[in-house]
């Protein structure tokens, strides 16, 4: 469980500006183009705006409220020495690693990304190691705790943290009170309509199963999330209880599956209780329910006759470098900027996700915002911070992701769990 000191972290910090990073493969080269640009601007023949297009990937709601548009529009006027023309693109967070990776030559020279693809990117060749002003930058404006989700294994940083990315409870205060959304048990057992459900389970990929497997102290990898020769316990006594948990869970009546309905209409049409959810799909919730949307850090659950806080998982999303970008230089202060101070308080008004950036958090807007209060909760005491070693991302997605598929088709019960999470322990094993 996290400390205090956490708050801290996440809500004070120093300012500094400044545009510059290098190639992850050769610094020097990155550095020695940018130098070369600027003496070209000096020259007396050089006067004329060098043409620079630059693709950018950047996440849907970011193109619908058109805030990438007039970020990027603003950048041009900034920059009078090239002649800047953007092509700009849909693509998640969540898929941006493995477009990237089918071909880094025609990926974006910017892209958005989250930060638990980071390693298996810098693996790759496929992202821009950070130097100069902009490393500066994000280590002075950018706390501790989430400089460490853009940190690789080598030490060094590659992106730039925009936001947070963690989930936690959304519920309809008009089916549930205060005291219903402490535990599951609680929200399971309070009587609502027949055509109301009390909650609805999504496994996101695996991405929010995790939360009750940490929950209830099991691990991958060690606590160190990189020993791997002690593997992942959840195929113990704990994990069997928790696989049961969910399998009770899952085939409730009153439990609705994400895959089979839409949460949106259901919360509109005020016939969902509570859902797991982040902050990224907080207005459309808004809109729904009004003053009625409420919003905690996760509830407890008792699977075993203990009770349990459900960890969800913590990372940033990030701005990262196409390191084969023809243009670096350009590139690099273009995602520099997009991840500034200033943007990042314009990408929360427009988009409603809570800044990364320490002094853009320290505002009193986001200071009394519910959003941004409950993200910190949830980050203080309900979240792990989620392993980002590529061991971990090339094993445990498709795997942990089938577990909850398989209950709700029902080839995974009761009475072959045991074998199911033997075989989840094996699959996740590091030779």
């Amino acid at each position: 469980m996290r400390s205090k000191k956490m708050l801290a972290l996440l809500l004070v910090g120093t300012m500094a500006l400044g545009l510059t990073a290098c190639g992850s493969k050769n610094k020097d080269n990155a550095e020695n183009n940018q130098s070369q640009g600027a003496d070209n601007a000096q020259n007396g023949g050089s006067t004329e705006a060098q043409k620079v297009h630059l693709k950018v990937w950047v996440p849907e709601n970011q193109i619908q409220t058109g805030t990438i548009t007039t970020m990027c529009q603003a950048f041009n006027e900034l920059h009078p020495e090239w002649d800047l023309i953007f092509t700009v693109e849909a693509q998640g967070e969540d898929t941006c690693k493995e477009n990237v990776l089918k071909d880094v030559a025609a990926a974006a020279d910017v892209y958005f990304f989250a930060s638990d693809q980071l390693q298996e990117l810098v693996n790759a060749g496929a992202i821009a190691r950070l130097g100069g002003d902009a490393e500066r930058m994000v280590k002075e404006e950018i706390s501790e705790a989430v400089t460490a989700t853009v940190t690789a294994e080598d030490g060094n940083i590659y992106g730039i943290p925009f936001t947070h990315n963690t989930f936690f409870m959304y519920y309809d205060k008009s089916i549930l009170d205060e005291d219903d959304i402490e535990s599951m048990e609680r929200i399971m057992a309070k009587e609502t309509a027949d055509n109301v459900y009390n909650f609805c389970f999504d496994t996101s990929g695996g991405w929010k199963l995790g939360a009750w497997y940490y929950g209830a102290g099991l691990h991958i990898y060690g606590e160190s999330q990189r020993d791997y020769a002690a593997g992942t316990n959840w195929n113990n006594e704990t994990g069997l209880a928790v696989t049961n948990y969910l399998i009770d869970l899952i085939n409730s009546p009153k439990c609705a599956y994400a895959d089979d309905v839409n949460v949106t209409e259901l919360a509109t049409e005020r016939r969902l209780g509570a859902w797991f959810d982040g902050a990224w799909n907080y207005n459309a919730y808004k809109k729904a329910l009004g003053d009625d949307l409420g919003v905690a850090k996760l509830p407890t659950f008792n699977p075993d006759g203990n009770d349990y806080q459900l960890l969800s998982f913590y990372s940033s999303k990030a701005i990262g470098v196409n390191p084969q970008s023809a243009h670096l230089q350009a590139a690099v202060a273009l995602a520099a900027y997009l991840g500034n101070e200033e943007n990042q308080r314009k990408r929360y008004e427009e988009t409603a996700q809570i800044p990364a950036n320490t002094k853009a958090s320290a505002s009193e807007q986001v200071q009394q915002d519910v959003l941004a209060q409950v993200i910190v909760e949830t980050v203080n005491e309900a979240s792990v911070m989620q392993p980002a070693n590529a061991e971990f991302s090339t094993r445990y997605w498709t795997n942990a992701g089938a577990i909850a598929t398989e209950i709700r088709n029902g080839t995974l019960t009761k009475q072959n769990a045991q074998e199911r999470l033997d075989l989840f322990r094996d699959a996740m094993q590091v030779e």
